[in-house]
């Protein structure tokens, strides 16, 4: 009689998956803890403390649920310590003669099974589709059909008519599709955020840190004030007070930055949803049912519903459609290392210092914080996409590479020529005193773009835009920032260029221009 293996993955946590749901009675579930899936990347403590304890609870409901469970903990002597080999020995020691496993979130590991599955060697593979969000594969390679430069916001609408979500019949309410004109406010206008929940950890958990501080002491970031959740009632928690609490405010503010806050009115939620202790629809069912009774503005609500089902939505469809060419674009040739404060903090700059700060304490940093701060800084310092997206990935706990990927590649360092985004989010120091209280505690002076007391973020603006005429001067949204800088004189032009050249002089590089941080480029 044949036997399979369901291996749930770390960031598959969810009894919805159809490899649960049609398990048989004599299924064996497996989760596997694995030396190398926390280390491919230096994964970020709290990030590999989160998956384990949470994989560590799942199975702990799955039995309770009368599934029968193969625990792989990472100090099991007979441990592979990778995850194919370890799948195999746990199905050899079943006796099962096949492994069925949800398709996962990285390429990278998706082609490994499927290299894997082709060679016929020990037991068949088999791969299901996730069913975890509102679009699959198949139906966003049906609507990228004769799209040569696609469009999220189009993608958006179109999810929109097809949940009906904030829809009345073919209509979004409030008679526009979306509200971003009101959710730009700066940070001096905004109330005191609210506390974050604390979840209780208990033996499990607790278990989890510390074999966590024993095996990955070396990563960067700390333990202290671990607060992620780690099952589900804990994730139900934290969307209830965010519904209740911050998403009131959510959309004002959601751009702003705070020097004191590391999370404002943001959600925390897109950790949990990636690793599936929730799930998208039942978050932006909490959200629209927070807007129809009153509790919640609709701008707040319509923002991060977007968020989900659209941008989470379509940077997905775009990882595995052009997968995995897309990791390798590199359009700005970009040919720099990552600088060293991005692992030491170390840095004058107080809006990156304290993006890395509570990149290090928290696991986290809101996506102005990783678009406009770190992200916009390693843009005009011709960072190799590889090295940004390699650190992004392993810092943030909600950082699975299907999400990190484009966001980081596309968004971020505009390495796609333009594909995911219309524009590149360069910005100088301007900006950040605007949407930010990090200027007034800096010792640079964001009105400033020459001299000692210049900000950086300045003449490294104007020297991007310089180096970059060419693919970007006849971009539609930069037109009116590229005839500024053609009316500028030779002379300021030639002072800010040498401004900047100064300035990266000073920096430190963690490896030799043209490297990544780690190797996890997709070479065939």
């Amino acid at each position: 009689m044949s036997k399979t293996l369901r291996l749930v993955l770390g960031d598959q946590l969810s009894l919805t998956l159809p490899i649960l749901e049609s398990a048989p009675e004599n299924a064996v579930i497996a989760l596997c803890e694995v030396d190398e899936e926390g280390r491919y990347v230096p994964h970020h403590p709290q990030k590999i403390a989160m998956m384990l304890a949470a994989m560590r609870h799942f199975a702990a409901t799955l039995r309770q649920r009368g599934f029968q469970v193969h625990y792989s903990t990472l100090d099991d002597t007979d441990n592979a310590q990778q995850l194919i080999p370890e799948a195999e020995r746990v199905a050899q020691l079943h006796g099962c003669d096949e492994i069925q496993v949800t398709l996962p979130g990285e390429w990278r590991l998706a082609k490994a099974i499927e290299s894997r599955r082709i060679s016929r060697v020990g037991p068949r593979w088999r791969v299901l589709e996730d069913t975890r969000f509102f679009c699959s594969r198949q139906r966003f390679a049906q609507w990228m059909e004769g799209r040569k430069r696609p469009r999220m916001e189009d993608f958006y609408r179109m999810m929109r008519r097809h949940t009906g979500m904030l829809m009345e019949e073919d209509a979004p309410v409030g008679g526009q599709w979306n509200f971003d004109h009101d959710n730009r406010l700066p940070i001096d206008d905004a109330p005191p955020p609210p506390s974050a929940p604390r979840h209780r950890q208990d033996a499990l958990t607790r278990e989890v840190l510390a074999l966590v501080a024993t095996h990955f002491a070396d990563h960067f970031g700390t333990l202290a004030g671990f607060n992620w959740p780690v099952t589900r009632r804990q994730a139900l928690a934290d969307l209830r007070h965010f519904i209740t609490h911050a998403l009131p405010c959510f959309g004002h503010y959601q751009d702003a930055i705070s020097d004191k806050s590391p999370y404002l009115f943001h959600s925390r939620l897109s950790a949990a949803l990636n690793i599936g202790l929730l799930l998208p629809d039942e978050v932006c069912k909490a959200a629209e049912d927070a807007w129809r009774r009153g509790a919640a503005p609709l701008n707040a609500v319509e923002g991060f519903i977007r968020q989900i089902l659209g941008w989470r939505e379509y940077v997905r469809g775009i990882y595995w459609h052009h997968m995995p060419d897309y990791k390798r674009d590199n359009r700005l040739a970009a040919e720099r290392g990552l600088p060293a404060c991005y692992w030491n903090g170390d840095t004058d700059l107080r809006c990156l210092k304290r993006a890395i700060e509570m990149t290090h304490d928290n696991a986290y940093a809101h996506h102005i914080q990783r678009l406009m701060v770190t992200g916009n800084f390693a843009l005009l310092c011709d960072v190799r996409p590889a090295a940004l997206c390699d650190w992004y990935l392993a810092v943030y706990a909600d950082a699975c590479e299907w999400v990190e990927l484009p966001n980081t590649l596309g968004m971020v360092l505009h390495a796609d020529g333009g594909y995911l985004g219309s524009k590149p989010y360069c910005a100088s120091g301007k900006y950040i005193d605007r949407m930010s209280d990090h200027c007034t505690q800096c010792r640079y002076d964001p009105r400033q773009s020459v001299g000692d007391d210049a900000c950086p973020f300045n003449a490294l603006y104007w020297r991007f835009l310089e180096r970059h005429a060419d693919p970007l001067a006849d971009n539609p949204r930069m037109r009116v920032i590229y005839g500024t800088l053609n009316k500028m004189s030779t002379e300021k032009r030639r002072a800010l260029r040498e401004q900047a050249e100064t300035f990266l002089d000073t920096l430190t590089w963690t490896l030799p221009y043209g490297q990544g941080q780690h190797a996890t480029d997709y070479g065939e």
